[in-house]
């Protein structure tokens, strides 16, 4: 290559390079604080059931941090056995409930209790034709026929009708293994379930809302909490304080929340912008006065650290009465980073496959957790003793 034809390139490609390291100086740049032990990003693909996947991953991290080793359990043995108790419930109301694809962390819980867990191997839950989950046939399918059996056509429920509804359900999801090889041994749900040492019973489910008494336990108010199970009822800094001290007790945290929020982005990064010109400086107030409102809302997501909006309980109280803030999404936190300001974020684990920036991987702002929480679930071990105390957890 000339010298002449070598410098002609560089011309082309040096201003592209440019642009690449202003990009990078622009944007996001993280440190890890603390990081946790966890299982690899799975893909939920096209279904509702986060629930199972954070919820299975945070019992996954607990095999690793009690030194089990590394399993891969099966979300879809979870979303069979509770589609099969989420129709007996709806029949026994009439249909005066909800009945869909969602779920709550509880259900993993239950069902680890009362019917156990099989391993992924056991159960992938693809028996349809697709090779990664596709549950809107199956959703509707399931819809339209518990609606059918609460009209009771007959005028009485016939001995069958759950019979039928495990047949749509085995359809899609397969039949669950009644025995299965694993590592050489033959296992039963239960007794698999059993042989991982985990008690389900240790996992507790914590909020912050002031429409009920703190400290007491109550059942939130969300369609996906269909099993009305209940959750112990914090102030929002001591919340906070149980997920800080459970990461450095070692311990993962189950994160429920809304994830509909424009500055959840898609490339991995979630934050809460504030517009509020008093938290800027007078230089900053004088740019954005002069920044057209399209430039505005181009400022506020541009990817890279911003001014976040003060979160108080009664923010975050608001958001949740007036249905800004509704119940979307299940995913796991499993460490600590902060950006090239200084600022905390929470490293968590989606389960959109290896999407986004991070391949899966998410940091979420302090402000973000404080404001869009629906509830978190941690073992007993990981709430501060004081907390454990006045909640009555011994």
């Amino acid at each position: 290559m000339s010298i002449r034809l070598f410098l002609f390139l560089m011309l082309l490609v040096g201003p592209a390079w440019a642009q690449d390291e202003q990009r990078k100086e622009d944007g996001y740049i993280f440190t890890t604080v603390r990081e946790l032990p966890i299982t690899s990003v799975k893909n939920q693909n096209r279904s509702g059931t986060c629930w199972s996947f954070s919820a299975l991953g945070l019992i996954e991290a607990e095999l690793l941090r009690t030194g089990k080793g590394e399993y891969d359990l099966s979300e879809m043995f979870i979303v069979h056995r509770s589609y099969i108790d989420k129709a007996v419930k709806y029949v026994r109301l009439h249909g005066h409930g909800n009945f869909a694809g969602g779920g709550s962390f509880y259900d993993v819980l239950y069902v680890l209790k009362y019917y156990g867990i099989v391993p992924e191997q056991a159960m992938n839950g693809l028996q349809y034709g697709e090779d990664k989950h596709v549950h809107a046939e199956l959703d509707a399918a399931a819809k339209a026929y518990v609606e059918a059996i609460v009209k009771d056509p007959n005028r009485k429920l016939s001995t069958v009708w759950l019979e039928g509804f495990k047949g749509i359900v085995d359809a899609y999801l397969g039949v669950v293994p009644g025995r299965f090889i694993y590592g050489g041994k033959e296992y039963t749900p239960l007794t698999f379930m059993a042989s991982l040492g985990i008690e389900p019973d240790d996992y507790v489910s914590l909020t912050s809302f002031t429409h009920h008494p703190f400290y007491s336990r109550f059942a939130l108010e969300i369609p996906d909490n269909w099993r009305w199970s209940d959750s112990y009822n914090l102030p929002l800094e001591e919340l906070m304080g149980v997920i800080d001290y459970g990461l450095e007790q070692g311990y993962v945290v189950a994160w429920g929340a809304d994830v509909s929020e424009r500055g959840f982005s898609r490339d991995g990064v979630a934050v809460v912008p504030d517009v509020n010109l008093a938290d800027m400086s007078d230089s900053d107030q004088a740019r954005w006065l002069g920044l057209s409102q399209r430039d505005r809302e181009a400022e506020l997501y541009s990817g890279k650290p911003g001014y976040e909006k003060v979160i108080t309980q009664a923010v975050r109280q608001e958001a949740f009465d007036n249905l800004q803030t509704t119940d979307d999404h299940g995913m796991l936190i499993y460490g600590v980073a902060r950006d090239q300001a200084g600022r905390r974020y929470y490293m968590v684990k989606n389960s959109w496959g290896e999407s986004g920036l991070y391949k899966g991987f998410w940091y979420v702002s302090e402000a973000f957790v404080r404001y869009k929480s629906i509830n978190v679930v941690v073992h007993r071990d990981a709430i501060p003793v004081g907390i454990r105390r006045e909640l009555g957890l011994w």
